[in-house]
């Protein structure tokens, strides 16, 4: 990709039906990879590519992706950085974060920023596809070969005598919600309640449960067993 940060692909290309990939990676052969993966599949298309985290957001203005799927390792704006910015200005579009890191570090820091999906580089193959429609659909993915670690790592999250037995059905509900990455307003509509009704019950879990940031409750989530990770 000579002398550009990123190559766009006209809108009305493609068929509505099929969900809307951009691609970012500083490694011109891993798009490639990736390109091809993805494109092979029926339902599937890539609408843009960026070599670097700074364009990220004016392209998703530009091109309207539903799922980002964004190199965690990038020089300048890296793929974290690049995910709380784009979350920040379209909340709807769902990123599934690549690694070769499988620390649990890495992994909490990328879902803290918004992403909804931690897939390994070294099994990119298996588990992107599935990632890139788990997320599309609302959920979250975790590779699996790091998911069970990821679960362990917050069994003892909460402090003695805090349980999920302590919530409502309601706040339940939308605890589940946020994990799946769903924002405010999409909860109050699934649940047919108000944001600000959302608000509360987020803020009545956090408190009973002692978890301050998405990826405290989407470990937690896991560890349950309330979500799926295939």
């Amino acid at each position: 990709m000579p002398n550009s940060a990123y190559r766009s692909i006209p809108v009305n290309e493609f068929s509505s039906r099929q969900l809307r990939i951009l691609l970012v990676d500083d490694h011109a052969v891993v798009r490639e990879g990736l390109h091809m993966l993805i494109s092979a599949q029926s339902n599937m298309e890539i609408v843009g590519e960026a070599n670097d985290g700074s364009s990220v957001v004016q392209l998703a203005k530009d091109l309207q992706p539903d799922v980002v799927v964004m190199d965690i390792s990038m020089p300048g704006v890296n793929g974290v950085q690049a995910t709380e910015r784009l979350k920040a200005a379209h909340p709807n579009i769902k990123i599934v974060v690549l690694s070769s890191y499988s620390d649990e570090a890495h992994i909490r820091q990328a879902l803290a920023s918004g992403a909804s999906s931690y897939v390994l580089k070294r099994t990119i193959a298996e588990e992107l596809i599935r990632a890139i429609r788990t997320v599309a659909t609302g959920g979250v993915y975790i590779d699996p070969s790091i998911a069970g670690m990821i679960a362990h790592g917050y069994a003892n999250v909460l402090p003695e005598g805090k349980n999920a037995d302590s919530l409502s059905k309601r706040e339940h509900e939308v605890l589940i919600d946020v994990a799946y990455g769903y924002t405010n307003k999409e909860i109050a509509d699934r649940l047919f309640m108000s944001v600000k009704t959302v608000e509360g019950h987020k803020a009545r879990i956090r408190e009973k449960l002692n978890l301050a940031t998405r990826a405290e409750i989407v470990r937690y989530a896991l560890n349950q067993g309330w979500l799926q990770d295939d």
